[in-house]
């Protein structure tokens, strides 16, 4: 496709509409399931099946990465200026006769096209909820500014409409960044932040789930001392920044540099060029000068990924133990297994070649783990000094 041609506006509104039938679905769902509940109980059903059907989306986008097919379909939104597979029949299989293992395939343009419509209908699906928040948000400051009405004195905690707005504006930036990854090939610092974007928006939304449960008394604020609720906060932005990494040796395609566990080719600091491996922005397997990119390098995104999994796996494990002793055992048992999970699904990419399974059910554990910590966050408060008591156990529930 012509380089002008990169970005086609022109199957714009049928992928739309592809979203919103899709999100119709979910939509209906939660709809007639909760049908006999209050409008409160429905939105807080809505932001949790949206929180899900998210997850799934950032598996599935790292199912599109892991298969090559980030490149499917090489325009954006459309393929070849079309909605769907379908209509580009003819030009994907000129490309496939080029060469027949891609990037453009007729089954990579399918995971391409399947996950832009799985993106636009999690988009549907939370504007949709942050409609419904407005709506009640609104409709609860007019009963309040009636007196007589029998509501208007309800003691029930006001809904925030910052944070479903702005779950809005990350998820719109979210599409821009798959734009970019598309306009851009593959720029491994694009494609890395797009991941990163969608690990955001998980926490974004699990931020609303919380606060909706905590507002509904579905969920108790449970107090843990300030040090470690501190402790917590480094945690996470830990974690982040071994995502970042993580996600720096996917875009790479780092992960085979180091095929031996725990040494890496036979040595425990193998030979590597960090400085061309971390040079951030450069196309992919070239360097900043348009060569093809050392193999030095990519062990050295590979090793720093692993180098600093050591770090995180003791970290985390403390804060599981720390945060046991205070009573979060629930919280606490979840950290470890997946400390655990990522330890057996990481170590599977180094000597099993890489599975596609195992990838994506790595990936799916760095965004559980994500959610783990920020969750009980969310539903705790800082306190000077913690009793111990029965409550303290459940803080998921």
């Amino acid at each position: 496709m012509d380089a002008t041609r990169l970005v086609d506006w022109s199957p714009v509104l049928h992928i739309m509409l592809t979203g919103l039938l899709l999100a119709l679905g979910p939509l209906c769902w939660v709809w007639l399931r909760h049908r006999q509940t209050s409008t409160h109980r429905r939105l807080r059903q809505l932001t949790l099946l949206t929180l899900f059907l998210t997850f799934d989306l950032v598996l599935f986008g790292a199912f599109t990465r892991l298969t090559d097919s980030g490149l499917g379909c090489p325009d954006w939104p459309g393929c070849y200026g079309h909605a769907s597979p379908v209509g580009a029949q003819a030009l994907i299989s000129q490309a496939q006769t080029q060469m027949p293992t891609g990037p453009v395939t007729h089954e990579k343009a399918w995971i391409e096209m399947i996950h832009r419509y799985l993106a636009a209908a999690v988009g549907v699906l939370i504007l949709t909820q942050a409609l419904f928040v407005t709506w009640l948000a609104w409709s609860a400051r007019r009963r309040r500014s009636d007196s007589s009405h029998p509501s208007a004195m309800a003691s029930r905690e006001p809904l925030h409409l910052g944070w479903p707005w702005a779950t809005l504006f990350w998820v719109c930036l979210q599409g821009a960044f798959g734009a970019w990854t598309v306009t851009l090939k593959l720029l491994p610092a694009i494609v890395t932040l797009h991941l990163l974007g969608g690990l955001v928006l998980l926490v974004l939304l699990a931020s609303q789930v919380a606060q909706q449960r905590l507002a509904s008394g579905d969920t108790q604020r449970l107090p843990m001392t300030a040090a470690l609720r501190g402790f917590s906060v480094v945690a996470v932005l830990v974690v982040l920044l071994q995502i970042l990494l993580g996600g720096w040796v996917s875009t790479n395609y780092a992960v085979l540099a180091c095929n031996t566990f725990p040494q890496c080719q036979g040595s425990w600091w193998p030979v590597m060029d960090f400085a061309q491996g971390f040079s951030l922005w450069r196309h992919l397997g070239m360097t900043t000068d348009g060569r093809p990119i050392d193999f030095e390098a990519l062990t050295a995104i590979h090793y720093a990924h692993r180098l600093m999994a050591y770090g995180v796996l003791i970290l985390l494990g403390t804060l599981a133990w720390r945060w046991k002793r205070q009573g979060f055992k629930t919280a606490g048992r979840w950290l470890n297994l997946l400390l655990l999970w990522q330890f057996l699904t990481g170590l599977s990419n180094v000597l099993l070649d890489w599975p596609l399974l195992s990838a994506v059910a790595h990936t799916g554990g760095s965004a559980a783990l994500l959610l783990c910590l920020s969750w009980t966050l969310f539903t705790s408060r800082a306190t000077t000094a913690v009793t111990i008591s029965p409550s303290l156990t459940r803080p998921f529930a």
